[in-house]
């Protein structure tokens, strides 16, 4: 989910985040204190904004700001988005930090608190961006990119959105193969019910793994969740990238909450992963 950070000493306009790689949604440029506090609009209005000179006015103003600063969870919109963002619009530098979902809102709430908030936009998983949300955060904003995008991945205001999805995550079951077989690796959830798994499995400690039981237990039920924990799943305060890096190292035989993305990308590069 990509949002849009509300502060008291920041005036924001919005921008489309150039299509890279197809799949990101419109996302917001700060505009200048100054150069906003002169405007004619206040910050509000200029996010809401729909007039034909938008596009211009959101340029001007990030322009004369020169920095986007963005919190994400994600090391590819960290990387390879950010920068090609700086190319589409090098007059911006875009100052990213990366945190898994925990750490990041912690931070934003932390700054709230303080009354400094930095972010001008947050990139995260659906569950802190719905605390900000609560929160009273996130500042509703306009961008024509919002009506292709179904109601159940954007949260819509009055006239504008506070928030749209910007990622599909597909998590599974991943391995190392040289210390499982792919052969004998379990295909789906009941097998992992089977004794041979038993204390062999692990899971992530952070809301993904939170949201994997969720899924479990709406899909599989709770006798079934029952059956697992006496298999003894270990649970890692980890990032799934990180436990995917335990695997290839064989500390971890099999995890159930590993990204399609980090094990193809692992087994691209020879690592022992399916």
């Amino acid at each position: 989910m990509i949002a849009t950070q509300v502060s008291p000493n920041r005036y924001f306009s919005y921008a489309a985040f150039s299509r890279v790689l197809s799949v990101l949604p419109a996302l917001l440029i700060a505009i200048n204190s100054a150069w906003a506090a002169s405007a004619t609009k206040g910050a509000a209005e200029i996010a809401l904004y729909k007039g034909p000179d938008r596009q211009k006015i959101l340029l001007e103003g990030a322009r004369q700001e020169g920095e986007f600063i963005l919190y994400t969870s994600q090391s590819w919109i960290n990387n390879v988005v950010a920068k090609e963002f700086e190319k589409k619009y090098p007059f911006l530098k875009v100052s990213a930090w990366r945190a898994d979902s925990e750490k990041l809102l912690k931070r934003v709430m932390e700054e709230s608190t303080a009354g400094q908030l930095k972010a001008d936009a947050v990139e995260s998983s659906y569950a802190p961006i719905q605390v900000l949300r609560k929160e009273a955060l996130l500042q509703e904003y306009y961008t024509p990119e919002a009506a292709s995008y179904a109601d159940e991945v954007k949260q819509t205001g009055k006239i504008g959105v506070y928030y749209l999805g910007d990622r599909e995550i597909f998590y599974g079951i991943g391995f190392n193969t040289q210390l499982i077989p792919s052969t004998e690796a379990p295909k789906n959830r009941l097998d992992l019910l089977h004794p041979r798994w038993r204390g062999k499995m692990s899971i992530v400690g952070s809301s993904t793994g939170v949201r994997w039981v969720g899924n479990t237990l709406r899909v599989m039920g709770m006798e079934y969740l029952e059956k697992l924990s006496h298999q003894n799943v270990r649970l890692h305060n980890l990032s799934p990238n990180a436990l995917t890096n335990l695997i290839i190292a064989g500390e971890v035989p099999l995890a159930l909450t590993i990204t399609n993305t980090n094990i193809t990308l692992a087994k691209n590069k020879g690592a022992p992963v399916e």
